[in-house]
């Protein structure tokens, strides 16, 4: 028993000692705490707490062996705030370790909610912490989803001055799982005003499940202006002419989403008037304060046809359209130019004489080399003021399932087979309908800045691939058609630009009905319209055949300490091994001591 007492001290001394060594690894690198929600591991969603402590430097490979892409969400991220992106980060790699491409990455100075979208089943990211002794919070939820299966209604562009969009299936529950993006564009020299008429989403302090961000910008990587969830009613204004929505759900609590509207405030200084050409319309923009000198306040000013009538909000809007509205066409000496006359009479059209000024504001457009030149004549009696405008011919390109051209592929990227026959539609928005669209050069790159290498497929209106086929020509409408292919030494993303030229259908010896020539033979004087269209990215397929483990695989980094032999938990259970072989030996000891004291000190019986 002595020897029992003399080895306790030694053994509270060592499970002291451990207990201490435990506390310290659970603050050092080896470990991430992390709280599950949701899901479980063979399931196709989770959604994860995770506390984080100082020093840390931990990786998640997220895998499924199906073919489908991972969308990630970083809803909530609370980071050291005076750490720098350099020593407190997340990034996120497109692949099954951290060798793979970056796709981003998250500190805390981004002013946005952080999304990647992996390129295939398998996705990576990596937290590493400074030694700041602060409390660290990252909420994440994961999710497999197909791009080939868009979700209806689910975002999209809008580009008129005024409008109104809702969450998917509205006034019912919204889709699970959904994250739709609208992005809202109007034109130059507007902000918009977005209201929210219902906003019905699930109910979290930091809208870390199902929210709403508003980006104060043209994409998601715009400031973010406002993350809104639960039952409000908020309402935003731009900074500029763009804006954008982002709807976020994950897979639970469905309610009914919301319903939203936006206008466009006019938000530039004009003094009298101001005169903007595009390819379909002239927008003309009257000072209120300038029509108070004549007692109106545009509500019965009018174009050669009265029956187009003005917008009226902070100043008096006409969008005059270019095939409509009295607007008069002509063309002279390869020029096309439109005109309309705007007026209005201070009296009252019941009365026979006037003593006030009459105004008259005749609009003239000219379409002129790849812009248009604006005019503006403003007349008062004998008083006339001239201003300048310049615009361009709008243009877009799209996919199309199949050379009818009826139903166009809205997916962004579009993931195709190799040698997957590819519908491309360039279209002129105009309303003029005496116009025809020519593609004189279409051509290829694997980034979205067309940088080398690229590859043509038409050149001088000439097709100059194989596979390319050019359409004839249909009005404002450029066709071709091309097998897919990717570049060598490069990722699976292809972009297309095609440059436009625009001429007059009237002329039979423009550049347009020339078709496929030399570029020595060109006749460069023979069209003055010309644009440019890019369209991306397409990308390839993913190997079918790819495998990998499913679930959710978690690794702890162990590169500072290369050398150590065997974590706190294998020394600890090491330890207790010897603690209890040292009292089985100290027991058998004093036992063999008391067997020799007996059978020295007994006295023998006598005899």
């Amino acid at each position: 028993m002595e020897l029992v007492r003399r080895l306790m001290p030694l053994t509270l001394l060592i499970l002291s000692c451990l207990a201490e060594l435990t506390m310290a690894e659970a603050e050092g690198n080896s470990s991430c705490s992390v709280t599950l929600g949701g899901a479980n591991m063979a399931e196709t969603h989770k959604a994860m707490i995770l506390q984080l402590n100082p020093s840390e430097n931990c990786t998640w490979t997220i895998e499924r062996p199906e073919n489908k892409s991972i969308r990630i969400i970083f809803s909530y991220v609370q980071l050291d705030p005076d750490g720098s992106c350099e020593s407190e980060n997340i990034k996120v790699f497109d692949g099954t370790s951290s060798n793979g491409p970056l796709l981003g990455q998250v500190c805390s100075k981004n002013d946005y909610v952080p999304v990647f979208e992996s390129s295939s089943s398998t996705l990576t990211f990596q937290i590493v912490t400074d030694s700041a002794r602060i409390e660290r919070t990252v909420f994440v939820f994961y999710y497999f989803f197909s791009p080939n299966t868009p979700i209806p209604n689910c975002g999209g562009y809008l580009d008129t001055l005024e409008g109104s969009f809702t969450s998917p299936n509205y006034p019912n529950s919204h889709p699970e799982l959904a994250y739709c993006v609208w992005h809202i564009q109007v034109e130059k020299g507007y902000k918009i005003k977005l209201n929210f008429k219902e906003i019905f989403l699930e109910i979290d302090k930091q809208c870390k499940f199902d929210f709403l961000a508003i980006y104060d910008g043209p994409s998601t990587n715009s400031g973010l202006i406002g993350q809104v969830c639960g039952r409000v009613t908020p309402t935003f204004e731009s900074s500029s002419n763009s804006l954008t929505v982002v709807l976020s759900t994950d897979y639970a609590n469905s309610y009914r989403g919301f319903s939203a509207s936006y206008t466009s405030i006019y938000a530039e200084s004009i003094n009298t008037t101001s005169l903007t050409c595009s390819s379909d319309r002239m927008r003309v923009i009257i000072s209120k304060s300038y029509l108070e000198a004549f007692n109106s306040n545009g509500n019965n000013l009018q174009l050669k046809d009265p029956t187009c009538r003005p917008k009226l909000s902070n100043v008096v809007e006409f969008s005059i359209p270019l095939n409509g509205c009295g607007t008069i066409r002509k063309v002279e000496d390869q020029s096309i130019t439109y005109t309309n006359i705007i007026t209005f009479s201070a009296s009252s059209p019941s009365e026979v004489i006037t003593r006030q000024k009459h105004l008259q504001i005749i609009v003239k457009c000219e379409m002129e080399h790849n812009s248009t030149v604006g005019m503006i004549y403003v007349t008062e009696d004998d008083i006339i003021q001239n201003q300048n405008a310049l615009g361009k011919y709008n243009t877009s390109m799209a996919l199309f399932e199949s050379d009818s051209f009826e139903k166009t592929i809205l997916e962004s990227p579009y993931y195709v087979d190799l040698n997957q026959t590819l519908f491309v539609q360039v279209s002129l928005h105009t309303s003029d309908p005496n116009l025809v669209v020519f593609l004189d050069t279409c051509r290829a790159s694997p980034t979205s800045d067309l940088a080398s290498p690229t590859y043509d497929l038409i050149k001088s209106g000439c097709s100059r691939d194989e596979t390319c086929k050019v359409y004839p020509l249909f009005g404002h409408y450029g066709r071709f058609q091309f097998n897919a292919f990717k570049f060598l030494r490069s990722l699976s993303s292809v972009y297309l630009q095609c440059k436009v030229l625009i001429c007059d259908s009237s002329d039979h010896q423009s550049r347009c009905n020339q078709g496929c020539v030399s570029r020595s033979k060109r006749d460069i004087s023979s069209y003055k319209w010309k644009t440019d269209s890019i369209i991306g990215p397409i990308r390839l397929k993913r190997d079918r055949s790819a495998s990998g483990n499913s679930g959710f695989q978690h690794e702890t980094h162990t590169e500072e300490t290369p050398n150590q032999p065997f974590n706190s938990l294998h020394l600890f259970s090491f330890m207790v091994l010897v603690l209890n072989v040292v009292i089985v030996a100290t027991i058998t000891v004093r036992h063999f001591v008391n067997q020799q004291a007996y059978y020295k000190y007994q006295k023998l019986q006598n005899y």
